[in-house]
């Protein structure tokens, strides 16, 4: 039987239609996740989290205004080219994917061309690209409550009360143990500025990945003896440089550790090695936060909690997944109340819904985060939001806050973030916007 070009257009458009009515009530969000490999620790924590915090939106609150939260998950290993096959592969399932989380800083930078193409927002939690703070530049992109560079700053000024002052900084020496990955290598250019700041010296000693050899490294910390080191760990190496640098005689309570240096996975093998290490952490430890016990209350305690092992449950990992959802959450939230509640909202009303997220410390306490996450707000030109810092230790058994929130250097971080994205953008031929006619 033939068929008419009208016909079949009708029916193309019919099942269009179809597709869109299935799709209408239900919002897609990925998971990049990496269950195997060397960073495997890193990856289920965060992962369990993420879904466990999406699973609560959809048991307690029947999803968000009415819109199911559906997701999958896509196995990446941490390797770059697995990440960005799962972006292409997840990109356009269940009525098109809205917002995508890379989950590492190799993956992040792959994709980030791609995110206008795609109207597609990338949100890098603590991770990614610094420069992208500036959304004049990068309008896709948000490394959103602090970046690495705010990090740093945060971590020297931490380092500077210890000292009794930034001034007391002049002369001191800092080595710089870091992963040898775009991730690792990311704070480089801020410690470089700090140090003609305030006049100490920096050493970078990268680390191969893994990390399971550190000799060679730590003899040199040896002979340089600094008065800090500060380390930008992922994953095994960050134990196996603990446990080297007791064996070299360096006080674990003079190495400060960034975020991803900071979970329990990285101190456990350690043992007593490990004792009286300090972290950054853009996000609380623990589970003494409303979020985590109605997490236990609607979700594990009815068997549909995605993190095999509970016991991990307010680990540093879970919570990070934790808060990672919540953002993603408050942005499609967000976007509902400007462009229809109760309905999925796509790529580019997600992208609005980001540049206008405002979390107080009013909203933080009614959504049961307080001290998980510091108030933060994101605008067209600030894709950050905060640069604040806490500081935790170890102190054999667990990790203590030891710290309020501390303010990165935001003069010094916007000045870099700016200069850098200005370089990108002429390299890629990008006409800054105007985000005085944003709204």
């Amino acid at each position: 039987m033939k068929v008419s070009k009208a016909a079949l257009f009708g029916l193309a458009l019919a099942w269009a239609v179809g597709a869109t009515s299935v799709y209408a009530a239900e919002q897609f969000i990925h998971i990049t996740s990496y269950n195997l490999g060397p960073y495997a620790a890193g990856g289920s924590g965060i992962g369990g989290g993420w879904t466990d915090y999406l699973q609560l939106i959809n048991e307690r609150d029947g999803g968000i205004n009415g819109v199911k939260l559906v997701w999958e998950s896509c196995e990446t290993e941490y390797n770059t080219a697995r990440g960005v096959e799962c972006y292409e592969r997840l990109k356009n399932k269940h009525g098109g994917l809205t917002l995508f989380n890379p989950l590492s800083t190799g993956v992040a930078y792959a994709v980030i061309d791609r995110a206008p193409v795609d109207k597609m927002p990338i949100i890098m939690p603590g991770y990614g690209r610094s420069d992208a703070s500036d959304g004049r530049v990068f309008p896709w992109v948000f490394p959103l409550i602090t970046n690495f560079w705010s990090q740093s700053t945060a971590v020297v000024r931490f380092i500077g009360m210890k000292e009794g002052g930034l001034d007391k900084l002049k002369g001191k020496k800092f080595v710089n143990l870091h992963h040898d990955t775009p991730a690792g290598k990311e704070t480089i250019p801020a410690l470089e500025a700090q140090a003609k700041m305030y006049g100490f010296q920096v050493t970078h000693l990268p680390v191969t990945h893994p990390g399971l050899d550190q000799q060679s490294q730590w003899l040199q910390v040896r002979q340089i003896n600094p008065d800090w080191v500060v380390m930008e760990g992922w994953g095994v190496m960050n134990s196996v440089a603990l446990k080297t640098a007791a064996k070299v005689g360096f006080p674990r309570e003079k190495i400060i550790g960034w975020w991803w240096s900071g979970a329990e996975e990285d101190v456990v093998p350690a043992g007593d090695a490990a004792r009286g290490y300090i972290t950054a952490g853009f996000h609380g430890a623990g589970s003494d936060y409303p979020v985590i016990k109605e997490i236990q209350k609607y979700v594990v305690a009815k068997g549909k909690s995605d993190m095999k092992d509970k016991s991990r449950i307010g680990s540093i990992y879970y919570n990070r997944g934790v808060a990672m959802a919540f953002l993603a959450v408050e942005a499609i939230r967000t976007a509902q109340e400007k462009f229809g509640k109760g309905q999925r909202v796509t790529g580019e009303q997600i992208r609005w819904g980001i540049e206008h997220l405002e979390v107080n410390e009013k909203k933080l306490k009614a959504l049961g985060v307080t001290g998980l996450v510091p108030p933060f707000k994101v605008t067209c030109a600030d894709h950050e939001g905060s640069g604040r810092v806490k500081f935790q230790q170890w102190d054999g058994k667990q990790w203590n806050i030891i710290s309020d929130w501390v303010e990165a250097d935001r003069e010094l971080v916007r000045r870099m973030v700016e200069e850098s994205a200005q370089v990108y953008a002429k390299e890629k031929g990008i006409t800054l916007r105007d985000c005085s006619k944003e709204s």
